[in-house]
């Protein structure tokens, strides 16, 4: 190889060794300068008021107010440029009981060992019985955390989270307010998990359709009741929790047992009060799950589950009034039309069940 060009391909390489080393000195030097993009923030429920810290760092701030870093960490640039921090946080600070809650900032302090500015703030007269929060503090920053610390006085009760990608939560205080609260959530849950499950409607519709009375069909119902109950309880606590891959076509296969018991019974002993037993064992893991996905609040698990157990109860008691009533209209126009909408009703339940059941088994979602 020509000399001249040996010495220009070892200048070019050089070069190129030079320029990388410039990128990665600015990576580590800008890296360094925010080596910790979070926020932190503290709410503390006391003497009918919420109030609490927030701490940010600089280059955040900064970034937002068009500033230096660096003036950020003066203290007399603070207190000058504290309502326009307070302005820039305070849309991104998503608190709700009911309405929207409003932050009032009491201080503003720089904290220049800690590259950081620490809020303190003061909501007042709120005792909520539960407060729902949601925050992005730093939208140009896809990896911003905030660290929310949630107080009861002086009790540490929860500690959540929050990133660019993260849903509201709610948090239900141990109070009576937080009590109802979480009763008239998870109630109203129950009662429309129950209204809106067509294989939970169907199964109850199927130990229906042969009538009896009403003692016979409120032990039907208790026998139901007890049985989901217990597992709904146990999934929810993660003492067991099979997969859905196993509950949601056991569930379908309960509907076929259910269906084909009432063709093939005739006359003889009753046994759907330990059938809604033994199969509401396996209804209530499906419960389980979908509450699962809901979210029950740790600070109020029991209060919850029994809530929701309360609201699937209604949901299901207004299916059986509705349909035993119908039942009852029917039989007594008619005992044969009665007998011929129990048959075709189980062949309905059967024809149902075995379809959700190859659904399930074939061709989940």
């Amino acid at each position: 190889m020509n000399p001249l060009n040996r010495l220009r391909i070892q200048k070019f390489m050089f070069a190129r060794v030079l320029a990388t080393a410039a990128v990665l000195v600015m990576l580590s030097g800008r890296l360094a300068a925010h080596p910790a993009p979070f926020s932190y923030l503290d709410i503390v429920f006391r003497d009918g008021a919420i109030e609490g810290n927030l701490v940010v760092h600089v280059i955040d701030v900064a970034h937002d107010l068009g500033m230096e870093p660096a003036a950020l960490l003066q203290p007399e640039t603070v207190r000058q440029n504290a309502k326009r921090i307070g302005d820039l946080l305070q849309p991104r600070l998503d608190l709700r009981s009911g309405e929207r809650l409003r932050f009032m900032w009491t201080d503003v302090e720089a904290l220049p060992n800690d590259q950081a500015i620490k809020l303190r703030y003061r909501i007042p007269d709120q005792e909520p019985g539960a407060v729902a929060i949601d925050t992005n503090l730093f939208p140009y920053d896809p990896n911003h955390q905030t660290f929310i610390n949630i107080y009861e006085g002086t009790a540490l009760r929860q500690q959540v989270i929050f990133n660019a990608g993260s849903n509201g939560h709610t948090y239900y205080l141990g109070t009576t307010q937080g009590a109802i609260e979480v009763m008239k959530t998870f109630i109203a849950s129950g009662i429309h998990h129950i209204m809106i499950g067509p294989d939970h409607i169907l199964f109850l519709v199927g130990l229906l359709l042969l009538g009896g009375s009403w003692l016979a069909l409120l032990r039907i119902v208790t026998a139901f009741t007890v049985g989901h109950s217990i597992t709904l309880s146990l999934a929810a606590l993660n003492y067991m929790s099979p997969p859905a891959s196993i509950i949601e076509p056991a569930i379908a296969l309960s509907i076929v047992f259910v269906g084909a018991d009432n063709l093939v019974r005739g006359n003889g002993r009753d046994l759907r009060g330990w059938v809604a037993l033994v199969f509401g064992l396996v209804h209530g893991f499906g419960f389980a799950n979908v509450l699962r996905e809901f979210g029950l609040p740790s600070e109020a698990l029991g209060w919850s589950l029994f809530s929701f157990n309360v609201g699937v109860e209604i949901g299901q008691v207004a299916i059986v009034v509705v349909v035993t009533a119908g039942l009852a209209a029917i039989r007594r126009y008619s005992d044969l039309m009665g007998r011929r909408v129990a048959w075709a009703g189980s062949l309905v339940v059967i024809a149902a069940g075995t379809y959700w059941f190859v659904q399930r088994v074939f061709f989940p979602v």
